[in-house]
């Protein structure tokens, strides 16, 4: 055990999962503000947050892409770089959202239909979307600034600013739904309020720590296109990785609509469990991220590897407590987001799969982490598309069942698959992995 990369593991996944477990805390206040009004309220935002999802995972890139590009600049001491590295993925982040925002119209009615929203819950979802788009460039803006932070090695950064937008979206969307009772418009401009103030928290935290990356004299390296190759080839490839992520889940919540809207609105709540879980164990994953990509700047393989151990040993142990923790207590939890008996009584043959899936998926999660890191950005597009494909193979080959449970076999082998084949890249490149 490598005591020095154990503290620095310990040092970015400590900020780190706070401040993602507080992501899923936000999702979970608003199913529990819908769960209240109603079940057709609670698939609405379910539905609405989830094309929101997939419309944001979509372009993740532009974290996960920024934080292994300047944690190796940075690593290498190349100052510069580091803040070039922001500016190019923020002035990406700018385009992307103006493009979101002039297209909204033909996002949602894509979305409606990709998703199989009932007649029912159409007109909600469509005013929830409506007024979330609007926070677009915000919430682009902050994956840059995020993915940058972690990237120059500081996870408080982005804990404050999580805690803010949580806080600030927490209270206005409680505000807005039970004392002004605006119903989907509140929790929806909750959201649009509190990623602005974040943004501007997070500029604010840029100009006041490293005021000193802030150089004016590279601003014309900005216009040397050649210079965006290596940029826009990671980009792309981690943006094809995660429409095929982005499908998976999108698939998940279309087939679990096409057999009826209790089980889609157990799903909404079964996934806060697997958000919980992710967001926890992620922790790790961007912890690894960052130290990976410093120590490849810092050609330090020695430190790599033992970054790649040991972030297994902790992201195991914290799947493994999550199992435990829904095993015990997962029907309390579900009372928790609903006090609907249906939709309780639907769930219950499918809370055990809740207690499998941690410790089945947390090793898919690390290597995430490992491969952004590298940013070998190839090897991760590949293995995404094979596990993929093992995903819908085993969605079609297995008997139709009335729970849905076989939709959450098929999701469990999609990520056991996932970490198969990224440890079997891993084995044959090891830290040469592109």
């Amino acid at each position: 055990m490598n005591e020095k990369v154990n503290k620095e593991i310990i040092y970015l996944a400590g900020p780190n999962i706070i401040s993602n477990i507080s992501v899923p805390l936000l999702s979970t206040v608003d199913t529990i503000l819908m769960g209240n009004l109603s079940s057709l309220h609670l698939a609405a935002v379910g539905i609405g947050s989830m094309l929101f999802n997939i419309i944001y995972w979509n372009f993740g890139f532009l974290r996960m892409g920024t934080t292994g590009i300047t944690a190796q600049y940075y690593g290498g001491k190349d100052d510069a770089n580091v803040w070039l590295s922001f500016l190019r993925a923020a002035m990406l982040a700018c385009f992307i959202s103006f493009a979101l925002i002039i297209f909204q119209n033909s996002l949602l009615n894509i979305g409606t239909w990709s998703l199989n929203v009932s007649d029912a819950s159409e007109g909600l979802v469509a005013a929830y979307f409506n007024i979330r788009i609007w926070a677009a460039p915000a919430s682009l803006l902050l994956m840059v600034v995020m993915g940058w932070f972690f990237g120059v090695q500081n996870a408080i950064y982005p804990l404050i600013l999580t805690l803010i937008i949580n806080f600030v979206n927490i209270v206005l969307s409680y505000y807005l739904v039970e004392v002004q009772g605006m119903g989907v418009h509140g929790v929806a401009w909750g959201t649009v309020v509190a990623q602005y103030i974040g943004l501007l928290f997070g500029i604010i935290f840029i100009y006041y720590k490293y005021n000193t990356y802030i150089n004016n004299k590279v601003l014309s390296q900005l216009r040397e296109w050649s210079a965006y190759g290596r940029f826009m080839k990671i980009n792309l490839d981690l943006f094809i990785r995660t429409v095929c992520l982005t499908f998976a889940f999108g698939f998940f919540y279309s087939q679990s609509s096409k057999i009826s809207d209790t089980i889609l609105a157990v799903n909404v709540v079964l996934m806060q469990y697997v958000n919980w879980m992710s967001y926890g164990i992620d922790g790790f994953a961007f912890a690894c991220e960052s130290l990976i990509g410093k120590y490849k700047g810092a050609k330090n393989e020695l430190l790599s590897l033992a970054v790649v151990r040991q972030s297994f040993w902790w992201g195991g142990g914290v799947g493994l407590l999550y199992g435990l923790v829904y095993f015990i207590f997962g029907q309390q939890l579900f009372t928790v987001f609903s006090d609907d008996l249906l939709l309780y009584e639907a769930a219950e043959s499918l809370l055990y799969y809740m207690a499998l899936f941690p410790i089945v998926a947390f090793a898919s999660y690390i290597w995430d982490g490992i491969f952004i890191g590298l940013t070998a950005t190839s090897s991760m597009r590949n293995t995404m598309l094979m596990a993929l494909i093992c995903f819908l193979f085993s969605f079609y080959i297995l008997p139709v069942r009335s729970d849905g449970s076989h939709i959450w076999i098929s999701l469990i082998v999609f990520v056991i698959m996932r970490a198969v084949f990224q440890y079997l890249y891993y084995k044959k490149y090891g830290l040469s992995l592109k």
